[in-house]
């Protein structure tokens, strides 16, 4: 029996809305659009650095007649959750904002398919805001393209100045952790030599913003617990778990050097637990991982290692206590220890493996500076924005009395 004229319309559409769905996966090249996208953000240009006062002077002044003009329309809710081949009314509003932000060329005719196009305007749109780059409106992305224009050219202000402060102080060789983007790079004769994703500290436990330099090296170190983490977190997990302590590998020490047994210790009294000294042994579990870099400061803040590996993967990379979590550590020892004779990429890697404690003294005391820029440009106009973890921006600090 044939079908109703209505049902066959109805069917058609369907058909052609297939193929059409189809057409578009066929033609977008996710891959490429990854690396695209990446490469406008992964220059060797240091965020830190003379370079990024004048980038930044020009992105000013680009900004400035936008956001007098109005600025970027917001994108509303039923964009959330858009992603290749969605065809959507809401996608007119998403290429909207992006050809508005410079993310996705400007088009005759803007229509609701997020097509190839789209696609890497969206990997454009997460590598300027240090997101994961999936393609997809997900809650981060969709958050951060609601920001204001006008809030954004804030951002632009504060970071010239600091950068700017900051800049005139600068050695040819250094290292730097931004923690709003919780990246570090490794700069030499004003250039990035190194990229690190980081983890840094929580709002509530922050990373200290200070300079200092790089001295020592603790190859698989021991882990001497703090005894404001003795405070706050171990009490509690031995309360909840009286194996902690040995699934962590960690034992107690009296001030006399001598070892205490954890069912010894009353650890609903904070004030007998904190008397004791807590050290973690060299291996896989160990907080430090396979290394520690220190240097001097206040504030017990180093850079270290970690098996927590996974938190590399995430977008706000916010959770240590303070101190600075590198991926690809080894490669920044490496180049931190090049100056010591024989300690190439391929000894550094050995002494990991071997679990031997070692410390190594560096012969270069290379400078270290922890920052917090939430926005930067480079000299192809990419600029990025971060967002303001700690609130700096909110109340306008353009100066760090350790900085």
């Amino acid at each position: 029996m044939a079908l109703p004229t209505a049902l066959r319309a109805q069917e058609s559409q369907s058909i052609f809305d297939m193929f059409s769905h189809n057409r578009v996966l066929r033609e977008a090249d996710q891959g490429g659009n990854t690396m695209a996208a990446e490469a406008l953000v992964a220059t060797n240009e240091p965020i830190l650095s003379f370079d990024t006062v004048y980038n930044l002077q020009l992105a000013i002044s680009q900004y400035e007649p936008f956001v007098a003009n109005g600025g970027w329309e917001e994108i509303p809710q039923e964009a959330y959750g858009l992603k290749l081949a969605a065809s959507r009314p809401a996608v007119i509003q998403l290429k909207r904002r992006l050809i508005s932000s410079g993310d996705m060329p400007l088009v005759e005719n803007v229509n609701d398919v997020f097509d190839a196009d789209t696609d890497r305007g969206v990997r454009t749109f997460q590598a300027r805001h240090g997101l994961i780059l999936n393609g997809q409106i997900d809650e981060a992305t969709w958050y951060a393209m609601n920001v204001p224009a006008q809030q954004r050219l804030q951002q632009l202000y504060l970071n010239f100045t600091r950068v700017q402060n900051m800049a005139a102080n600068l050695s040819p060789r250094y290292v730097v952790v931004n923690i709003p983007a919780a990246t570090i790079e490794a700069v030499n004769d004003g250039m990035v030599e190194q990229r690190h994703t980081a983890v840094v500290g929580r709002v509530d436990r922050a990373t200290p913003i200070m300079a200092s330099k790089v001295s020592q090296i603790n190859f698989n170190p021991y882990w001497h617990v703090p005894k404001s983490l003795v405070e706050r977190d171990l009490t509690k997990y031995m309360k909840e778990n009286p194996n902690y302590l040995a699934e962590q590998n960690i034992h107690i020490y009296d001030g006399g050097g001598q070892e205490v047994s954890p069912s010894s210790i009353n650890w609903d009294n904070l004030g007998n637990a904190i008397n004791y000294m807590y050290r973690q042994e060299p291996g896989a579990a160990n907080s430090m991982g396979h290394c520690k870099i220190n240097f001097y400061n206040p504030y017990d803040c180093y850079l270290h290692d970690t098996p927590s590996k996974a938190l590399f993967d995430e977008n706000a990379r916010f959770h240590s206590s303070g101190c600075v979590r590198v991926e690809g550590v080894n490669q920044l020892v490496a180049w931190l220890l090049r100056d010591n004779g024989d300690w190439d990429q391929t000894k550094v890697d050995a002494t990991f493996e071997s679990l031997q404690r070692l410390d190594v003294e560096c012969k270069a005391r290379v400078p270290i500076h922890t920052t917090y820029i939430t926005a930067w440009a480079n000299r192809q106009g990419t600029v990025s924005f971060r967002d303001d973890v700690y609130q700096f921006d909110a109340q306008g600090k353009v100066a760090f009395a350790d900085a």
